[in-house]
């Protein structure tokens, strides 16, 4: 997805975006939806934009001490603020793949299924619906008293094209960015902290925009609309979106309703019962793509901070050695 003309000018800067945007969508079109792997892409793009948008600035010719920095120091925080939110949110996942992981553990020293171990399963699997109830409890918490504030909306229609040439094209490449961020990290907070249905309802104002020719902003509308439409048909409380947690809470009730109708058959041979076999390595599939997928995630959330820290870095020493 990268290559030169990107950091060269505003123009290459947008199609840029545009081809992301429209990966990110494949993606979603070819995958489970919120999956580990488009929120993955979804956190790539974010990082790689970010990176290719500090390499343009300094080809910009941008005057030393205006007010471009302080906007871009404005963007910049913001986008720190969201990803310590996700990665808070997303942190609190451990807990409840822990709980999951030793479900199946408790079964891997035991190759009968007595009625007392079944019950003994069964109060693990409870408490792990325990850890999920308290994990969205405490991430809906987190996006109340901290998202609101930050105001992650995508802005008006501008119509003042001069308002974006401004810093020699700058203002452009910012508000450009500011769009796609919003949509990027309003998906991430869906899939992985919380999603709360008043903020799927929103008009957004893409329909009307002819910035850069539309063809950015009709990339992200559509992918936009992918989002809120899918969202809309979920049935009851929305709350953490990611398909892995959601699959993970199922997988658990499959068990759990496999081991009670066999709790009244007394002892058998767990590994030789094919349905009690199948929702077991079931599991532990489904928790260890979980742990395995947030690591990952924690880890670019990590990484990207780093980038953040020397992105504002480059540009203060850029100002200050013209």
């Amino acid at each position: 997805m990268m290559d030169a003309s990107s950091t060269n000018s505003v123009t290459g800067f947008y199609g840029y975006l545009t081809r992301g945007i429209d990966d990110l969508e494949c993606v979603f079109l070819s995958t489970n939806f919120m999956s580990i792997h488009f929120l993955q892409t979804a956190l790539s793009l974010l990082r790689s934009s970010h990176n290719q948008m500090i390499l343009l600035v300094q080809k910009l010719r941008l005057p030393v001490g205006e007010k471009w920095l302080d906007e871009y120091m404005d963007e910049s925080s913001k986008l720190w603020e969201v990803c310590q939110i996700l990665k808070t949110g997303i942190s609190g996942m451990e807990n409840y793949y822990s709980a999951g992981i030793n479900i199946t553990s408790s079964l891997d020293g035991h190759r009968h299924l007595s009625p007392q171990l079944s019950r003994q399963v069964i109060r693990a699997i409870s408490g792990c619906r325990r850890e999920a109830v308290g994990l969205e409890a405490e991430n809906r918490a987190l996006t109340e008293t901290r998202i609101e504030t930050l105001s992650l909306k995508f802005d008006e229609k501008v119509t003042i094209e001069s308002k974006l040439n401004g810093f020699n094209g700058f203002r452009g490449v910012l508000y450009a960015m500011r769009n796609v961020s919003s949509l990027v990290l309003m998906i991430l907070l869906y899939g992985l902290v919380y999603c709360w249905p008043e903020s799927t309802s929103s008009e957004n104002g893409y329909e009307d925009c002819l910035f850069f020719g539309s063809s950015l902003m009709i990339s992200t509308a559509r992918l936009q609309q992918r989002v809120a439409s899918e969202i809309s048909r979920i049935t009851g409380r929305p709350g953490v979106l990611l398909h892995e947690f959601r699959r993970s809470k199922a997988a658990m009730d499959e068990l759990r309703a496999e081991l009670e109708k066999r709790c009244s058959q007394g002892i058998v041979e767990w590994e030789s019962e094919v349905g009690i076999r199948e929702r077991v390595e079931n599991l532990k599939g489904c928790f260890g793509i979980l742990r395995g997928g947030t690591e990952n995630i924690i880890g670019q959330l990590d990484d990207f901070f780093d980038e953040i820290v020397e992105g504002r870095k480059k540009l203060l020493d850029f100002c200050s050695h013209r």
